[in-house]
């Protein structure tokens, strides 16, 4: 349902601006209205003016600079009595949801309570923190690595990771740092973070690649990148990568925006 609200509340600023945009709309509308023709052969334009006349004035040919103007007027009339008829029943079912609905069932118990039960509706905060509560078997692979420690106090690999890790944590995205996955060869990975998409449920995998003008380095990342795409696991699907050179440092901001869109910006289509 939290999801639900948020949608609806951004409908409202979507409506909201386009109304004011139609209301800023300062061009010289004709009188009358526009009434379309149309036959096998031609279309046909027509000026109504009159009330109760249903047929209008036919428009020739060296008028026809009025027809888009009548046809713009018509759709700013209509257009504000609809976004307006729209924006009051998304008002009035925003107040309703959120005072209630059955979510708060569950939400507006005490942290005690919420302990002694198992909720039939699970919300996507709750989802979250129950996936993020899992224990997993860390990585062995030469454990004398983990040397950089992120703000959540976990060991990584490289600065650069401990810096994504950071970027994750600030923006409260649920991650996991080398977590195991099994893919369909049988081969066990450990991609550098597992990411939760709270309002898909879905993981996506981030891969960061430290030394991509190193041939060797580079060379075996592309064979994992292979067996994740045999796996399922799609580049601009649900697998994603940063990079680094010596000439091209670890882009920091351009990470903490691709991150917040596909996981904070995407909630808001």
């Amino acid at each position: 349902m939290e999801e639900i609200i948020k949608l609806m509340k951004k409908r409202v600023a979507t409506l909201k601006r386009a109304v004011e945009k139609a209301k800023r709309d300062t061009t010289a509308f004709p009188d009358g209205h526009l009434r379309i023709s149309i036959s096998k052969t031609k279309k046909r334009y027509y000026l109504m003016t009159n009330v109760g006349d249903t047929r209008g004035k036919y428009i020739k040919v060296k008028d026809r600079a009025i027809v888009p103007k009548l046809a713009q007027k018509d759709y700013r009339q209509k257009f504000l009595s609809d976004a307006a008829t729209e924006l009051a029943r998304l008002e009035q079912t925003i107040e309703l949801f959120s005072k209630s609905n059955a979510d708060l069932s569950y939400q507006k118990l005490s942290d005690h309570r919420q302990t002694l039960i198992t909720p039939y509706l699970i919300t996507s905060k709750l989802y979250a923190q129950t996936w993020q509560s899992q224990t997993i078997k860390p990585c062995t692979y030469i454990p004398e690595n983990l040397v950089y420690e992120t703000k959540r106090g976990e060991k990584v690999r490289s600065k650069s990771e401990a810096i994504i890790a950071d970027i994750l944590y600030d923006l409260q995205i649920p991650y996991f740092y080398e977590k195991s996955l099994l893919l369909k060869n049988g081969m066990v990975r450990y991609p550098d973070f597992t990411i939760l998409h709270t309002r898909k449920r879905t993981e996506f995998y981030l891969e960061h690649f430290g030394l991509l003008d190193n041939e060797n380095y580079l060379a075996a990342n592309l064979h994992k990148l292979d067996e994740y795409r045999e796996s399922g696991i799609y580049l601009g699907r649900n697998l994603l990568f940063t990079y680094e050179t010596k000439e091209s440092p670890l882009d920091i901001k351009g990470i903490r925006k691709m991150l917040q869109a596909i996981f904070l910006l995407d909630n808001e289509a």
